[in-house]
């Protein structure tokens, strides 16, 4: 038997959107098909109308005909607007489930950074989200531009097959010679977005950086070079402009250009008697109408390979091949890196079990910056494995890694406007328990230096990522986030670098307390950390590690002096 060929995972995901969507596709099919049938059919209506009653003054058969082409128009406004409800509210829903599925694995997998940068990611779940769920209008535009083809092929073939031939022919040529200036319109598209991309971006960072600028008086400088990037994205915007006005002039010329011919054609045909003038109306009307459906088809094709390439991006990430889901979390699991090595860290030996707080130390911050992604699971052992519960931490699924395993980055970030929403973990605590993490974390004091008298610490207002914080403040605050989550694991990164000496010893007591019966690793040249570390392993500068307390470390004859110059200050 041959070997079954991969699924295309962008294919796959389509498809998932379609059939999550189907009653919704199907009914905005149904209603753009009835808008797109009685469209063509206005012509015809008209066309009739002349024929059998403004030609015969037939006063009653006009007014029937007025009437019959009253309800026409009622119907397909009807069934158009219908049609556009029913499939905007399906991709807004679809794009916000994709939108709420991207954010869930990014939060719930650090795998999912790994060989993406925070702006890919940003622009996986906007703008890539939204082109993957517009797949449920396209099928609902195709099929309603299809029918719109049909019947109108059928109703001038019925008129005069020449003449509906040439038609028929026409319009779809002149389409295709459209396209030929897409792509050219398509490359000003892209360059106008990535100067204006590159415009906000140094916008941004300028902002961001506007206080240290004033001190070192380079305002005049970075307005400078705002200014070029701006009239980069202005220029590049006008080119776009261009390209896009030219496109529509030669759509709206050819078109024209169709009309008029088929005009004079049907003309001289109707004054020779061919045609009646009911059918001169009806086919110059069906001229004008055949170039919507054809460029409907023809931009739906477009958009589905917009689609198809978002879908792939969306699907990479989601991982449409999902690691299998290991055991479920399990309170006495434990760590263990077996020879792992990733970049600078050449081999990583630990073993850290329930109860334990285990210290890694390292001189190098590149090595240190190894240990963090390799133990988290952020990125994958170049050789060696590292273990979870008895699980391969690669294989385990990311919903079972982050309910045994919390790595918490040197980076802060508080989410909320509350102090109380910054700690909120998910879990359902109490207020006591809350507290007592921000006890151990040796935090109580930012409570009460921002909480108002007499109200509730918790309810302390908090600024956009905690800046009404000192670096310290936000620090402890994220580790009394952690340590509320209790999470069988806990992986920390230089969770005192912002305090004092005796702030960090209060902060390393309190670890060890809340952290009882649990397993703790914690990466880290602090001296008061490490003093009150079980075990400490010590990553030396050849990448190999070396394992000890804190103590027999320092009086190591062969290592004594590296580890001191690592930890001391």
């Amino acid at each position: 038997m041959p070997a079954r060929t991969p699924r295309d995972p962008a294919r796959h995901l389509l498809g998932q959107v379609l059939r999550r969507r189907r009653r919704a596709s199907l009914g905005s099919a149904a209603a753009a098909v009835t808008h797109q049938t009685c469209e063509a059919l206005v012509p015809v209506a008209i066309g009739l109308t002349i024929d059998r009653a403004v030609s015969t003054g037939d006063g009653s058969t006009a007014l029937l005909a007025a009437l019959g082409i009253l309800l026409l128009f009622a119907v397909l406004t009807t069934a158009g607007t219908l049609a556009f409800w029913i499939a905007d509210v399906a991709e807004i829903r679809e794009e916000h489930h994709l939108r709420v599925a991207v954010l869930h694995r990014v939060l719930t997998d650090p795998g999912a950074e790994r060989g993406r940068q925070s702006g890919e990611l940003l622009s996986i779940t906007t703008a890539d989200t939204r082109a993957t769920a517009a797949v449920v209008p396209l099928l609902s535009w195709a099929v309603a531009a299809s029918a719109g083809l049909v019947v109108s092929a059928i109703v001038l073939l019925r008129v005069d097959p020449g003449l509906g031939a040439g038609i028929l022919l026409a319009v779809p040529a002149l389409v295709l010679g459209l396209q030929r200036l897409a792509p050219r319109l398509e490359r000003r598209v892209a360059d106008r977005q990535q100067a204006t991309g590159l415009a906000a971006a140094v916008a941004a960072d300028l902002l961001a950086g506007l206080r240290p600028l004033r001190g070192i008086g380079a305002v005049g400088e970075a307005s400078r070079r705002y200014r070029r990037a701006s009239r980069t994205s202005l220029d590049a915007s006008v080119h776009a402009a261009g390209a896009n006005a030219a496109l529509a002039g030669a759509g709206a010329l050819g078109v024209g250009a169709i009309l008029v011919l088929t005009t004079a054609v049907a003309g001289w045909w109707t004054l020779s008697g061919r045609l009646s003038v009911g059918e001169l109306v009806t086919v110059v009307g069906m001229a004008s109408f055949l170039a919507d459906p054809v460029r409907t088809v023809t931009t739906c094709v477009q958009q589905l390979a917009v689609a198809r390439g978002s879908a792939g991006r969306v699907a990479g990430l989601l991982g449409a091949d999902a690691p299998p889901v290991g055991a479920p979390a399990d309170p006495a699991a434990r760590l263990v890196s077996d020879s792992a090595g990733c970049g600078p860290l050449r081999r990583l030996d630990l073993a850290v079990g329930p109860g334990e707080l285990l210290g890694v130390a390292t001189a190098d911050v590149a090595v240190a910056d190894a240990v963090t992604a390799v133990l988290s699971g952020a990125a994958a052992p170049e050789h060696g494995r590292v273990h979870l519960g008895g699980h391969d931490l690669a294989g385990l699924a990311p919903a079972t890694r982050t309910a045994s395993l919390l790595a918490e980055p040197h980076q802060v970030h508080l989410l909320g406007a509350t102090v109380g929403e910054a700690l909120d973990t998910g879990r359902p605590l109490d207020r006591e328990d809350v507290l007592g993490a921000v006890r151990s974390a040796a935090a109580l004091d930012v409570l009460d230096a921002h909480a108002s008298d007499g109200a509730d610490p918790l309810a302390a207002d908090l600024l956009e990522d905690g800046r009404n914080l000192s670096g310290g403040q936000r620090q402890r605050l994220a580790l009394a986030r952690a340590l509320a989550a209790d999470r069988p694991v806990l992986l920390l990164r230089d969770p005192t670098t912002a305090v004092d000496a005796v702030t960090e010893d209060a902060v390393a007591a309190g670890l060890r307390t809340a952290r009882a019966g649990r397993a703790t690793v914690v990466v880290s040249t602090s001296p008061p950390l490490l003093a009150r570390c079980d075990r400490v392993v010590f990553v030396t500068a050849d990448g190999t590690s070396r394992s000890g307390t804190h103590q027999s470390l320092l009086a190591d004859p062969g290592l004594g002096a590296a580890y001191a110059a690592a930890v001391l200050r």
